[in-house]
């Protein structure tokens, strides 16, 4: 028996969840399903440019995971990009979203674990705090 999946932590969704070519309606499309921590991984290695080391501290995964999971991700999009596929975004077993969130007042940014509940901001401990961008609205 195998065993249980470790949670992946991911910051936020896409801005989309699918994405497919130009002129093609959807239901005429073959799709690829592309899970939010395969998407999490492309964006820190491939769009942030991180290490994977560093990117799979940011997971809560080891490397050679983080690794797997980049491999299959890269490889599903290869294949909906030059066969003309479309691309679902779905959450996956094991995902776990953390919430982006900064400080207006001095501008520090951080992510919050779903049962932290910090009101204010740990550097300047103002409370004028705002969602970042792809983070849980």
């Amino acid at each position: 028996m195998p065993r249980p999946k470790r949670c992946r932590w991911v910051l936020g969704r896409p801005a989309s969840m699918s994405f497919k070519p130009r002129g093609v309606p959807m239901r005429s499309l073959t799709t690829v399903v592309l899970t939010l921590d395969e998407v999490e991984a492309l964006r820190l290695a491939d769009l942030e440019g991180r290490y994977q080391e560093e990117a799979a501290d940011s997971m809560k995964v080891s490397r050679p995971t983080f690794g797997r999971i980049l491999a299959s991700a890269r490889r599903k999009v290869a294949d909906a990009l030059l066969h003309g596929k479309a691309l679902l975004f779905e959450r996956g077993a094991g995902v776990q979203e953390l919430t982006g969130i900064r400080c207006r007042e001095c501008g520090f940014e951080w992510e919050e674990m779903p049962e932290d509940s910090t009101a204010d901001c740990p550097r300047c401990g103002r409370s004028e705090l705002v969602r970042k961008p792809g983070g849980k609205q």
